[in-house]
């Protein structure tokens, strides 16, 4: 049986403490609380859909706002992603995936080169949903893209419902990994020229 790809991280500041386990290999397994519902269920629905295992307990200063807590929680599943993925040997590495919500339509192509960079061309009407607002969403994916060593690229193709559309992302962001992360059998070593990601 092949070791199960799995990434920890502890992180304490002054703004927030999060406790993250992610296991690449899982059945889509969530433990999640975050004191922020809507990050809470578009995590759930993340880890359903990328069928990894993903634990995560997130302590923030949500008297401030919800800013800190979810970049952190980003730096830190980007963190643990980049640890449960090693050199990356055996990988398809590209995902891409593009998810109806409704009249939502997302799309998501990743490469998990090693090289960050983030293009979010989310636009929705609302600021809020619940105590999150949804300015901090591009900041949770920069922080996994800069972390994990991942270009994203995340485009709502169309949309209205802004429930529908931040669902939509959450679910094209995880049905791409789970892509990117999966083994391609017939490949020796990592799926690049240069040797190395």
């Amino acid at each position: 049986m092949a070791v199960m790809r799995t990434g920890e991280v502890n992180r304490q500041t002054g703004e927030t403490a999060i406790e993250l386990y992610l296991c690449l290999d899982g059945a889509g397994k969530a433990q999640i609380d975050t004191g922020i519902p809507f990050i809470d269920h578009m995590l759930t629905l993340f880890t359903v859909h990328s069928l990894c295992d993903l634990r995560l307990k997130a302590e923030g200063d949500l008297a401030v706002d919800d800013h800190h807590t979810v970049e952190d929680i980003g730096i830190c599943l980007g963190g643990a992603l980049k640890q449960a993925l090693e050199d990356k040997t055996g990988i398809c590495r590209f995902g891409e995936a593009t998810i109806p919500m409704d009249e939502a339509l997302v799309r998501v192509a990743l490469d998990l080169s090693g090289r960050s960079y983030l293009s979010y061309q989310v636009k929705v009407e609302r600021e809020n949903i619940g105590i999150l607002s949804l300015e901090s969403v591009q900041e949770f994916f920069q922080a996994v893209a800069n972390h994990a060593g991942m270009n994203v690229h995340i485009d709502l193709l169309r949309g209205v419902n802004a429930h529908h559309c931040i669902e939509g992302v959450f679910k094209a962001f995880a049905h791409a990994l789970r892509k990117a992360v999966a083994y391609e059998p017939r490949l020796q070593g990592i799926l690049t020229t240069k040797g190395l990601l």
